[in-house]
C-alpha cells in the first residue's frame, strides 16, 4: 500500500515504482483531459509501455476493434499487464439534454465489451472508471458506495450514468464467477488543465472559466448562467484523480465500488462568484431559470478511497482554479481557433 508523507499541510502523493515496473498499460483516453495526466505519471513512475488507442484507429464501440487493440498490444502472444478504461463520450447538462442516446450507447458499448475481451484475452488487471451521475438523484449526502443502488439518477444525465454503472455490475459478476481482478472507481467531477472549454459541451468550470473572461474581454456589463445557483457541486483537480486511480490500481484488488473526491463542496452561485473574482470580471451575473439546475446536491463520503488504498486529494479548490484559468488564458487563442478550424469543417 501507497505511503503518504505530510509536510507543512500539504499531502504527497507516494507511489510504489517497483509495482510500474515493467508493466505494460493500455489507457483508453489517454489523449483526453484525465487520461493525459494519467499517461504522464505513469511515464514518471516508469511503466515499461504505455499504449495510447486513438479513436480514428481503434473505435472503442466496435467490438472488433477492441479485439484489434488487445491483439495488436499483445507481445510474444502474452497481453499487456493491465487496461485502464477513461476513454467516454461525456459533456455537461446541455450535451446531456441533446445526446442522452448517444451517451448511453456509446458508453455501454466501449465498457461492456472491454471488460469482457480483457478477461477473455488474461489481461491481469482492468480499472473501471465510472461517475458520480451514477448516483441516486436524491441519495442521502454525503454520497456512500452503498448508496449507489438506493434511487433513480438525476434525469438530465442518467443515461450516461447507468451506462457506466453496468461496468460495476460486470466488475462484480466477473470476479465472483471467474476470479477477474477488475475494480471500479468513481470520480467527482474533475478540472484543471486541459479541460474541455467548449461551450456546447463543456462542463461547469470549464463554461464558468471561458464565460467570465470572455465577458471581461468584451466590457460585457452582465452575463448569464444557467439555473438559480442553488445547487452545490464537488470538485477534484484532475491532477489528484489521476494520482487516485494509480493508487488504486496498485494497490485495490476488489470490485466494491470507491469514490474520488475531495470533500469540498460549493454552491454554483458561489462558484460562479469565485470566478468571476478571480478571472477580474465584474459585471452582473443574471441567473436565466429557464434552463436546468440539474442534480440538487453532489458531495461524496471518500474514506472508502483513504482506508483501501491511502488517497486523500491534496489540492486547495482556489488554487486549482487559480492554475485552470491560467492555463485557458494561456492557450485561448489556440482553443478559439481549433473551434473555428471545426466549424470550417463542417460547413465544407
Amino acid at each position: 500500500m501507497q505511503k503518504i508523507v505530510e509536510t507543512s499541510n500539504i499531502i504527497m502523493y507516494r507511489h510504489n515504482k517497483e509495482f510500474w515496473a515493467n508493466k505494460r498499460v493500455i489507457v483508453t483516453g489517454g489523449a483526453g483531459f484525465l487520461g493525459s495526466f494519467v499517461v504522464s505519471k505513469l511515464d514518471e513512475l516508469g511503466a515499461s509501455e504505455v499504449v495510447v488507442p486513438r479513436s480514428s484507429q481503434y473505435d472503442l464501440r466496435q467490438i472488433e476493434a477492441i479485439r484489434q487493440l488487445l491483439s495488436d498490444t499483445s507481445q510474444n502472444e502474452e497481453p499487456v499487464d493491465m487496461v485502464i478504461h477513461l476513454a467516454a463520450n461525456v459533456g455537461g447538462i446541455g450535451a446531456n439534454r441533446l445526446h442522452p442516446a448517444e451517451f448511453f450507447y456509446d458508453n455501454l458499448m466501449m465498457g461492456v465489451p472491454l471488460i469482457h475481451e480483457s478477461w477473455l484475452r488474461g489481461v491481469p488487471k482492468f480499472v473501471a472508471t465510472g461517475t458520480v451521475c451514477a448516483y441516486p438523484k436524491l441519495a442521502p449526502i454525503p454520497f456512500k458506495e452503498d448508496d449507489l443502488w438506493n434511487g433513480y439518477p438525476e434525469e438530465t444525465n442518467a443515461p450516461y450514468g447507468l451506462a457506466k454503472k453496468m461496468m460495476l455490475i460486470q466488475s462484480q459478476t466477473y470476479r465472483e464467477q471467474y476470479g477477474y481482478n477488475s475494480i471500479f472507481l468513481l470520480p467527482v467531477n474533475l478540472y484543471g488543465p486541459h479541460d474541455n472549454f467548449d461551450l456546447e459541451s463543456s462542463h461547469v468550470i470549464p463554461a464558468l472559466i471561458r464565460k467570465c473572461v470572455d465577458a471581461k474581454t468584451r466590457g460585457d456589463s452582465h452575463l448569464d448562467a444557467w439555473g438559480d445557483g442553488s445547487p452545490t457541486r464537488e470538485f477534484l483537480y484532475v491532477e489528484d484523480a489521476a494520482a487516485g486511480i494509480l493508487m488504486a490500481a496498485e494497490a485495490y484488488n476488489d470490485s466494491q465500488p470507491v469514490n474520488l473526491g475531495s470533500s469540498y463542496e460549493i454552491s454554483i452561485r458561489d462558484l460562479m462568484e469565485t470566478i468571476a473574482r478571480l478571472t477580474g470580471f465584474e459585471g452582473e451575473i443574471r441567473w436565466d431559470t429557464s434552463k436546468p439546475n440539474g442534480q440538487p446536491r453532489r458531495k461524496l463520503e471518500t474514506s472508502r478511497a483513504k482506508e483501501l488504498f491511502g488517497f486523500e486529494s491534496k489540492t486547495h479548490f482556489e488554487a486549482g482554479l487559480q492554475k485552470t484559468i491560467a492555463w485557458y488564458l494561456e492557450n485561448q487563442e489556440k482553443i478559439q481557433a481549433g473551434e473555428s478550424s471545426h466549424m470550417a469543417e463542417a460547413l465544407i
